[in-house]
């Protein structure tokens, strides 16, 4: 068995570190702070710094709002003498004693479920900044990193094959869609103003997209769905026409491209971050599909005439010139996180006890519909809500083994709209199984309630749930 550190492959681990060597050779000894470093972005840099820590003593303090979890999940980690761990919110944390030289800032919550709260959503990202700036100065930091995202870009236009870091393009500031990337483009300002008062060289990371173990699988990563599908030996469903073209690094190679950017990157610049190898969203599922014996792909759209192809690839020149390159090509990159998805135990699927009308081994499954299986809509013109098929194949799976899904929206409940006829016409359009719509659910900022289970939690819960 391939030797691992809480998950990550040794071998993974070793590559990383031999890319970024010179990296880490400037690092030597340094004391870094790292916001998000319990993510999916920052588990990789723990790894390489803990990895790596015998031969260049990086040392690291880790911001997260829950440390005995992370250190639970991943206790070989947790236990590493460059990692320790500070308790906090990134908007308001205590700021830890002690000089820092460098800081990565790597927190943002990107799940569905932090995009419903948009408001929270800029909020964590732009006073995690602000708060995040306020600590590199009391610090007395030499160099500050910080992740952003391709999202500033906005749409990437048709023409531009690859979009570069001098884009001057950006998301649209009246589409509610857009807060992440709107937030994202603050923040980067924030860094700048600090970069030009001379106190702090801060650099940009914009990321783009990403696979690796640790990626989650049931999220609203079309890469992560389509291994966790391939890997449970399930048709491999591709809701749309399959055409967007998409580019994946690996998150190996990320974690490299991260600590050079951080030591070596020029300040008052950003860096996109990502693989500038091109491929559609259905030849994607196909290559997927193809590490698995059993899975087959279905493209269940079909190309709208003359719609505009959708892009998101980036430049990455730049970081070239940095000596950084997408090292792994993607079809081993699948391989070695579907590895990693086989290799992880399913936690059991342990009941609650059972509600007062069960009398069998079906259960009862009420699921909201917008944000769950529809998108949000702008002023909740639920018209223009589009498919989330990743929820709906995974609600699907729990009606295919015989449990009893019942819908439940709050759509019209502040409005008096009737709904229903639009809503059972998208139901039917977008394949969902179901056997009951129910209107009537009060529209509310939360719910609170003892059996709820987070949209996380789905994909996972149609695989053990039988």
């Amino acid at each position: 068995m391939n030797a691992t550190l809480d998950g990550l492959a040794v071998r993974d681990l070793d590559e990383a570190i031999g890319h970024c060597a010179g990296a880490l050779d400037a690092l030597r000894g340094k004391r870094l702070f790292v916001t998000g470093g319990t993510g999916f972005f920052g588990r990789w840099i723990a790894g390489v710094l803990a990895r790596g820590w015998p031969d260049y003593r990086i040392s690291a303090t880790v911001l997260t709002r829950d440390p005995e979890s992370f250190r639970a999940c991943y206790p070989e980690l947790a236990a590493s003498p460059a990692l320790s761990f500070v308790r906090g919110d990134v908007r308001y944390f205590e700021f830890p004693k002690g000089e820092y030289s460098h800081i990565v800032h790597a927190a943002a919550d990107t799940s569905v479920a932090a995009d419903r709260d948009s408001a929270t959503l800029m909020d964590t990202i732009v006073g995690g900044t602000a708060r995040t700036l306020e600590f590199a100065t009391a610090c007395g930091a030499q160099r500050l990193l910080m992740v952003s995202s391709g999202a500033v870009y906005g749409a990437q236009p048709a023409d531009v094959e690859r979009i570069p870091e001098s884009f001057t393009g950006a998301c649209d500031p009246l589409d509610p869609r857009s807060a992440y990337g709107q937030a994202k483009r603050l923040a980067e300002q924030m860094c700048a103003c600090a970069n030009a008062r001379g106190d702090l060289q801060t650099t940009i990371a914009r990321a783009f997209a990403f696979v690796g173990p640790g990626l989650p699988l049931d999220a609203h990563f079309a890469i992560g769905n389509f291994i966790r599908d391939a890997v449970a030996g399930r048709e491999i469903v591709v809701g749309g026409d399959g055409t967007p073209l998409r580019s994946y690094l690996y998150a190996g190679d990320l974690a490299a491209w991260l600590l050079t950017l951080l030591a070596r990157g020029e300040a008052g610049r950003a860096y996109n971050v990502g693989s500038d190898r091109a491929l559609s969203v259905a030849e994607l599922a196909t290559r997927v599909a193809a590490q698995s014996s059993s899975s087959k792909v279905a493209v269940r759209g079909a190309p709208e005439p003359n719609a505009q192809r959708s892009r998101y690839i980036p430049d990455i020149l730049r970081a070239r010139d940095l000596g950084l390159e997408a090292w792994t090509p993607l079809d081993e990159a699948i391989r070695r996180t579907m590895a990693h998805a086989q290799s992880t135990p399913t936690p059991a699927w342990t009941k609650a006890a059972r509600n007062e009308h069960a009398d069998d081994e079906r259960l009862t499954f009420v699921v909201d519909v917008d944000g769950v299986v529809a998108s949000l809509t702008p002023g909740n013109d639920y018209t223009l809500a589009e498919p989330l098929s990743g929820a709906i194949e995974a609600i699907n799976r729990l009606h295919e083994k015989g449990h009893r899904i019942v819908m439940f929206t709050a759509r019209g409940s502040a409005t008096g709209i009737d709904w229903r006829e639009t809503t059972e016409r998208q139901f039917a359009a977008w394949g969902l199984r179901y056997h009951e719509l129910r209107f009537g659910k009060p529209a509310a900022d939360y719910y609170i309630d003892d059996r709820l289970l987070p949209i996380s939690a789905l994909g996972r819960l149609a695989q053990v749930a039988g």
